[in-house]
């Protein structure tokens, strides 16, 4: 006869199944009609436009390059549906220049396996029918995503949690209540790395609750396989979001100090991920480096001394014959750069130059590595728009990344529980737990740091997207840690009418963003209404 607990156990893991089938159901419908705001793909933004060009690229050409895709022209004039501004442009491998998307290769090259997939299945391709295929390609892809997300995040507040009422609520809030949802309907970083972080999360639990049990510090319950799992979802999660990096060290250290037997499957695991992300970073690129990491100059070419006026183009040509760079047949161009004291100097066989001048008044040439500046480039000086020109104030950037318009906390109100749920964290519970909230801390703070750090240009909130998406991956990392303060809220009634609104104002946020990712966030759109901001 089956024993109460497991009974009541059984009925809480039916709500959970109902919950994940509807939230996933909802998602699919949303990708079922997913359209552009022109009807001819279902490409919804210039960031998921910049990754779709690459996947298609790869499955159609077998190439990174994506010249030939942003040139295709749409039924409306002028319309080049497969443009973006998520792009760079550098020397390809036969010597000529290429647009490349600015986005790191992996996650492509991954979502082009799913899309040849599809296409020996149904003989749809992106070029082709850019709307089904890719309604096709995104059901396979980011339904299993969304649902290992659901489910691992689900899996971590039964571990948590003791009251069913704080169990059923907080699901909830998985399934609804985060910015992350919205997401499912594009190819985006976001929701993988989110989804990957759910897992390392719920593996941690498990494991630390396994060694509770153990002899001479070495576990006999957790096979090392899931330590090798852990640690490959951890690097990826860095690999699709780069603050993470910080948190995949943790994890490292978190891993370790539970079982010793974790270290070698762990940097196996993450090894796997580190080859595959500089390994298809150097297929595409020839660099280690991301792409979005080149924007500014090469390695020093030679120094030209102190002079007046620009060097004349026959000296330049002079030096770079000297140094065996062109041939004699080469002939130069220079152009005026979009940074200060800085030219462009172009050959005739597309290699490029940097010519610098320095306060004192001296030049120098360098190798070209400014990617992001070619012809029509969105992101030239004086071209860019809207929270792309950047917040100059860190202030004010901190304000509405917090509780302002892009506010982490004014757009989840569930999330103003982190704070004091992070901090009881260290204090109360297992040593684990307690390490473990001390790692989420101090990510949470480098990360929010690290954004606040950046220069002018690259403060604008991620972007026009319905929220500060950049923080989106921390969503399974703050719901673990408001699981325990929830589960104390359960015990009065006005304690659980405070989260319910918290949750419910969160839900509304969410339902504002429904219909794409790539909007401003309501409170943006309603404080531009009222004049109080740009529009």
């Amino acid at each position: 006869m089956m024993h109460r607990d497991e009974q009541a156990r059984d009925r809480r893991y039916g709500r959970y199944l109902v919950l994940i089938l509807v939230g996933l159901a909802m998602a699919a419908g949303r990708i079922a009609v997913v359209t552009s705001r022109e009807g001819d793909t279902a490409f919804l933004s210039a960031n998921d436009r910049s990754r779709w060009a690459t996947v298609a690229s790869l499955v159609e050409d077998g190439s990174y390059e994506i010249d030939e895709l942003i040139e295709i022209r749409g039924a409306k004039e002028n319309r080049r549906p497969w443009y973006s501004i998520d792009m760079v442009r550098h020397r390809g491998n036969d010597g000529k220049l290429h647009y490349y998307s600015s986005k790191p290769p992996l996650l492509a090259t991954v979502v082009a396996g799913v899309a040849k997939g599809v296409y020996f299945c149904t003989g749809l391709t992106l070029t082709k029918q850019p709307i089904y295929a890719t309604r096709l390609i995104l059901f396979f892809f980011n339904i299993p995503i969304l649902a290992l997300f659901f489910a691992t995040s689900i899996a971590n507040i039964e571990r948590l949690t003791r009251s069913n009422w704080s169990r059923h609520c907080l699901s909830l809030g998985v399934i609804f209540g985060t910015m992350l949802f919205p997401f499912a309907m594009t190819l985006n970083n976001h929701l993988v790395a989110a989804a990957f972080t759910s897992l390392v999360v719920w593996i941690y639990m498990f494991a630390s609750e396994k060694n509770d049990e153990h002899v001479g510090d070495v576990s006999v319950f957790v096979p090392k396989h899931w330590y090798g799992i852990a640690g490959f979802a951890a690097a990826f999660t860095a690999a699709n979001e780069l603050p993470a990096l910080s948190m995949c060290v943790f994890w490292f250290f978190l891993f370790r100090w539970i079982d010793k037997r974790s270290v070698l499957p762990f940097i196996g695991g993450a090894a796997i991920v580190v080859i595959a992300f500089f390994g298809t970073n150097w297929i595409a690129h020839k660099s280690l480096r991301p792409a979005y990491a080149h924007r500014g100059v090469g390695a020093a070419i030679e120094e030209l001394g102190t002079m007046p006026e620009l060097p004349a183009i026959e000296a330049i040509a002079d030096v770079l014959m000297s140094n065996k760079i062109i041939s004699g047949g080469s002939k130069l161009e220079l152009e005026e750069s979009d940074e200060p004291s800085r030219w462009l100097v172009r050959s005739s066989d597309d290699q490029l130059f940097a010519l610098i001048r320095n306060d004192s008044g001296r030049w120098s040439l360098s190798y070209w590595d400014d990617w992001y500046e070619y012809p029509g480039s969105y992101w030239k000086e004086g071209r860019r728009r809207g929270v792309d020109v950047g917040e100059p104030s860190r202030l004010v950037y901190l304000f509405n990344m917090l509780i302002g318009s892009y506010g982490i906390f004014s757009l989840t109100p569930m999330w103003f529980l982190v704070p004091g749920a992070l901090y009881m964290g260290l204090f109360h519970g297992p040593h684990d737990y307690r390490r473990y909230s001390m790692a989420v801390i101090i990510a949470s703070v480098v990360c929010l740091l690290f954004y606040l750090a950046r220069p002018t240009i690259d403060r604008n909130y991620g972007g026009v997207s319905c929220c500060f998406r950049w923080v989106l991956w921390f969503t399974p990392l703050w719901i673990a840690s408001i699981a325990p303060v929830v589960d104390h809220m359960a015990q009065t009634w006005r304690r659980r009418g405070i989260f319910i609104a918290l949750l419910a104002f969160s839900v509304f946020s969410v339902s504002t963003a429904l219909n794409t990712p790539w909007q401003s966030p309501w409170i943006y759109q309603f404080w531009s209404f009222l004049g109080w901001i740009g529009g």
